[in-house]
């Protein structure tokens, strides 16, 4: 069967009659973009936003096992307990927008991947790397805004140990067939202090620390996850927006 494209035909015709006098028909009034009301500066939340941490209590997380959260709260920031293991939200999240704010210890101590290690997992398998990457080589897919071990940043955006840093996020879930085939990639576009690194991006697959990242069926929404690699890295202002 013959498929009808009506959508260039449309845009022809509007086109057309555009330019044939009635600014009218080119005008799209439904549906109404809904109103959010933007936070007071860009770091704050917007109006539909889910607070994930408010500075105060772990309400919205809980550890892997399901039990209450161990990581440490105080003064506004909530912090790695070095062996209480990752965290992970109550609520599953698919495509989103997310702001979080991290901070590695301003006393340096190791190098490489054993310096301010932490990880922000999105559904709990696709990881954007937290590491102090300032004056800190290490391999390119394994530095700070890298997506870990496929993807490295398109720059090094890195403000010094013991200075609050930025990530904007905009993920974009993967979609499966019936089957359990993948349909689509995951997509992220990621802002590390302001500055563009992750642009649209397609991730390969869940994250691997050895061997390539797989994809594999897994449900539309998931927990967001943050790691504990044994360094008290500390996370602000954290909060998502669901995308429809």
């Amino acid at each position: 069967m013959k498929k009808t494209v009506l959508f260039p035909l449309l845009a022809c015709g509007m086109i057309v009659y555009g330019q044939n006098g009635d600014p009218r028909l080119t005008e799209v009034w439904e549906p109404e973009p809904r109103v959010v009301t933007p936070g007071a500066t860009d770091k704050d939340a917007p109006s539909d936003a889910i607070v994930l941490f408010n500075g105060k209590d772990l309400a919205e997380w809980e550890s892997m096992d399901g039990k209450p959260a161990k990581w440490t709260v105080e003064n506004g920031v909530v912090t790695v307990a070095k062996g209480t293991g990752a965290i992970k939200t109550k609520k599953a999240f698919g495509d989103c927008q997310l702001h979080i704010e991290w901070r590695t210890p301003a006393v340096v101590k190791g190098e490489g991947q054993g310096r301010g290690n932490s990880g922000i997992f999105l559904m709990g398998l696709y990881e954007l790397q937290v590491l102090d990457s300032y004056n800190n080589r290490t391999y390119s897919n394994g530095q700070a805004a890298s997506i870990y071990k496929q993807i490295p940043p398109l720059v090094n955006a890195s403000r010094k140990p013991g200075e609050w840093q930025t990530y904007d996020i905009i993920f974009i879930a993967p979609r499966f067939n019936k089957d359990g085939s993948l349909k689509s990639q995951a997509r992220i576009t990621v802002f590390h202090n302001g500055v563009l690194v992750q642009n649209n991006m397609a991730i390969w697959g869940a994250t691997q620390f050895i061997g390539i990242a797989t994809n594999k069926a897994h449900g539309e929404k998931e927990p967001l996850v943050l790691q504990d690699h044994g360094d008290p890295v500390s996370f602000r202002n954290i909060w998502i927006r669901e995308l429809e």
